[in-house]
């Protein structure tokens, strides 16, 4: 399949994290005192738990086996370290730095094709109160991810007061859907007509501070307030 203006490319981050060497033998790592006490709390190994330490930004709590962390500002489960598809006793971690990542393939397909895509890295995640993993960009470049729909009228004609659209991320889950998450060894895909722009300087970031997203916000101000009682 020959590349055309508009395509966008969806890699798998693993795919590029291992590229990078970002493979990482978890059980000979030595274990701090906080992995040590996250593992025997979260039912997981110590040298694991001292990998999503590395790579978090913020942990949040757990359930058996899982951590809830805040990793590159995405709300992620253990940081984006994986055990899947990767060797007994190793895990996989995000690439070092996922935009300038993508920067640089975009720019280098662009060269070799003449023709002006986007590019996206996606992984998996959970969402709350939701079974299942759907797909997230780790990183992007050349594409405008966000719509901002405010002030736009509905079906009805009534404007819309608050709505964003997140293209980005559901580029992701379609991307996703079609390269699974066991052994089906499709490491990337090509959309082609999806309707989003290709932009170099992207107007709107996807990324969202804890205090205005709807759900951390809640749950920040829970936290506070049983701090208090």
């Amino acid at each position: 399949m020959e590349i055309s203006d508009g395509d966008i490319i969806l890699i798998a981050d693993k795919v590029i994290a291992m590229s990078e060497g970002r493979l990482e033998r978890y059980d000979r790592l030595e274990v701090s005192k906080r992995a040590k006490e996250l593992a025997k709390k979260y039912g997981l190994e110590g040298g694991f738990v001292e990998l999503v330490l590395r790579e978090a930004e913020e942990i949040l709590g757990g359930i058996e086996g899982t951590l809830l962390t805040i990793s590159r500002g995405i709300l992620i489960a253990n940081s984006g370290v994986d055990r899947k598809n990767v060797p007994q006793g190793y895990a996989s971690l995000w690439p070092r730095d996922p935009y300038a990542k993508a920067d640089e393939l975009r720019e280098r397909i662009e060269r070799r094709t003449g023709k002006r895509v986007g590019l996206v890295l996606v992984d998996s995640r959970v969402l709350p109160l939701r079974r299942g993993t759907v797909g997230v960009a780790v990183g992007f470049s050349g594409i405008e991810p966000v719509e901002d729909v405010r002030g736009k009228p509905d079906i009805y004609g009534k404007p819309l007061k608050i709505t964003f659209v997140n293209k980005v991320d559901d580029l992701a889950s379609l991307a996703h859907l079609l390269m699974g998450e066991t052994d089906e060894l499709v490491p990337f895909i090509i959309v082609r007509n999806a309707p989003v722009k290709l932009s170099g300087e992207p107007k709107l970031d996807v990324k969202m501070k804890p205090e205005e997203c709807l759900y951390m916000r809640e749950l920040l101000r829970k936290d506070r307030d049983l701090g208090e009682s």
